[in-house]
């Protein structure tokens, strides 16, 4: 099978290379959404306090404690004609478009600490949604593509997917609709959900039609999941979530996700009130970030082979840290231009262009080395996990997201922001308390995250020896 789909023909000509590295576009919508824009639109538009907004989508993660893994270790023991990962993927379509609608454009009227429980419930559904659909799409890739090296071209492309579909939307956000209206607007936001659910619908559907006949043609599990058998079940994961590379992978998860869910969180107020850009300015940026995924793309497959994936991962994430505080502390220091100026913005957008291009590469890779984790895992467990291995880390992230959301929630009141409208209202003192509160914090969860990648040990080499390992255990019970 693996040759039909990675070998018969070239890969640009490849339908099932095309499809499956679109449908990130459905997570990079969301992700956005809820990384970037949801705090803010909570907090200006709904009235919710920025602690309680936080709070909102820390709590939906406790949700995702249970449903990633469970749903992750189920697919990878779903039998169906469709194959092990497609009725999941049609399923989020019944959640996930319409509840992203209904999120950014109420479909009742609420405000103030009422609208909390409406954020959550949301949340939660949107989250639900989103694990339906982008962990057994995910899962997939292990068994579309076996080489070492080619792994890392399907996954660039699809964070090329998910970093164009999200930063897309948003560019034209806040050029014409959250730009047209203002931050502290709802019509603009209405606008934001309506296209964001229809283009979401759109790609769920095209995504799951798209790879379904390859997926029908795979090896189906011989041991399916048993809800009557969950002790079972759960020993089973435990026992595949036991190996050690896949625990490096983890522990990333958790430091980074943290980090990356507090930078995402104050990303707008940050960039409002700190470098007093405005909404169509922001848009500037986020259409030089445009152009980040296609230089990505190609380094990816580059610095995986000259260097190996987990060395080439862990110099770009550093490097990317290390850029990452140099506006905050030219500003405060008075090195920066004037704020609101041509010079400000072109500076700035510079950084995060290539912060994003360094994060992406980092990303992509550590993408592909989660999937030879599932060779690594298979070879001890006789059992294939890529759903479990893939579902459970991107719970990390998502758990340890909340919790740098919430941690944003917490520097939002005590920087003075909860009732700041307009930046006029900002001082170099709340700049200052933004800064101390936010920098060391965030560096210090990037730099314990990369640490921890160390710890993982596949290479080139134990990916071929795990390889073979298998196909001579398969050769043995064919005989």
């Amino acid at each position: 099978m693996e040759a039909q789909v990675s070998g018969e023909k070239p890969l640009f000509k490849n339908p099932t290379f095309w499809f499956y590295g679109s449908s990130s576009m459905a997570y990079g919508i969301k992700d956005n959404a809820f990384a970037y824009l949801l705090l803010i639109y909570s907090n200006n538009c709904l009235g919710v306090p920025g602690y309680l907004s936080g709070l909102a989508l820390a709590i939906a993660l406790l949700w995702d404690a249970v449903t990633d893994p469970v749903l992750g270790h189920w697919s990878d023991k779903s039998n169906t004609v469709i194959g092990r990962r497609h009725p999941f993927m049609y399923a989020s379509l019944f959640l996930l478009p319409g509840a992203f609608y209904a999120l950014f454009d109420p479909v009742m009227a609420v405000s103030g600490e009422d609208a909390f429980l409406y954020v959550l419930v949301l949340a939660i559904i949107i989250r639900t949604g989103v694990t339906l659909f982008e962990v057994p799409c995910t899962a997939l890739l292990p068994d579309l593509v076996k080489d070492y090296d080619e792994r890392n071209r399907w996954l660039a492309l699809r964070h090329f997917f998910g970093w164009t579909g999200g930063n897309g939307i948003h560019a034209i956000n806040f050029f014409f609709w959250i730009g047209a209206y203002g931050v502290v607007a709802p019509d603009g936001y209405a606008i934001y959900g309506t296209v964001g659910a229809i283009t979401i619908a759109i790609v769920i559907i095209v995504a799951s039609l798209g790879t379904q006949r390859i997926a029908a043609g795979l090896p189906q599990p011989t041991e399916t999941f048993k809800f009557r058998e969950m002790f079972k079940e759960i020993r089973q994961i435990m026992e595949s979530l036991k190996n050690k590379n896949f625990a490096a992978l983890f522990s990333y998860g958790l430091a980074m996700g943290a980090a990356g869910g507090l930078g995402a969180a104050l990303y707008l107020y940050n960039v409002t009130y700190f470098f007093e850009f405005t909404a169509f300015e922001v848009g500037i940026t986020a259409i030089a970030i445009l152009f980040s995924p296609p230089v990505a793309y190609f380094l990816v497959p580059r610095l995986g082979r000259s260097l190996g994936k987990k060395k080439a991962a862990m110099t770009c994430l550093a490097s990317r840290v290390v850029l990452y505080p140099i506006p905050y502390i030219a500003v405060l220091y008075g090195f920066w231009p004037e704020l609101g100026t041509v010079e400000s913005i072109a500076i700035y957008t510079s950084f995060i262009y290539a912060e994003v291009v360094l994060g992406i590469v980092g990303a992509a890779l550590l993408d592909s080395m989660m999937a030879d984790i599932v060779e690594d895992s298979e070879r001890r467990t006789s059992r294939r996990s890529e759903g479990l291995f893939f579902a459970t880390r991107a719970f990390a992230g998502k758990f340890m997201s909340a919790s740098g959301i919430l941690m944003a929630g917490v520097i939002v009141t005590l920087a003075g922001l909860d009732g700041v409208r307009s930046v006029d209202q900002v001082t170099m003192e709340i700049r200052g308390d933004i800064a101390t509160f936010f920098l060391p914090l965030y560096c210090s969860l990037c730099f314990l995250g990369i640490a921890l990648i160390n710890l993982y040990k596949i290479d080139r080499e134990t990916h071929n020896a795990n390889l073979a390992a298998l196909a001579q255990r398969g050769q043995g019970k064919s005989a």
